[in-house]
């Protein structure tokens, strides 16, 4: 009974539980000014509205709001999250940003609905696409 315990404690979280994680780990990354710990979820081959962002666009505009913003928050909506066999996932959400020079009040925030793909790589998920309005 004990080894059985043992391995049940060590087994791996669900598939949605570990995309749920890696969302709020992008989340805290950039609410801690960490593009390096957001981009590392994003895959190599990632397209952003249907081709206007790739990557390297992506990580440069993420770069330009963390200078121009001391503290940024990430408000996240409930996930919409849908399993596409075992290592592809769609995922909706709708997300408040804010951003300021660390006053009472945010100088500016943003209503955002992101729609992405996910893909399972190496045991980790990665984003592979997104689109956002």
């Amino acid at each position: 009974m004990l080894v059985l315990a043992l391995l049940a404690g060590c087994s791996r979280a669900p598939a949605e539980q570990r995309l749920r994680d890696t969302v709020a780990a992008m989340e805290a990354a950039v609410e801690s000014g960490g593009s390096a710990g957001f981009m590392r979820h994003v895959s190599a081959d990632f397209s952003g509205n249907h081709g206007d962002y790739d990557r390297q666009r992506l990580q440069a505009t993420l770069r330009g709001v963390m200078l121009r913003y001391r503290n940024i928050g990430v408000l996240l909506g409930p996930l919409a999250v849908t399993l596409h066999g075992e290592d592809r996932a769609t995922v909706g959400v709708d997300v408040l940003i804010t951003g300021g020079a660390g006053g009472l009040l945010p100088e500016s925030g943003q209503r955002l609905r992101i729609e992405s793909g996910w893909r399972q790589e190496d045991g980790d998920w990665r984003c592979i696409s997104a689109t956002w309005q």
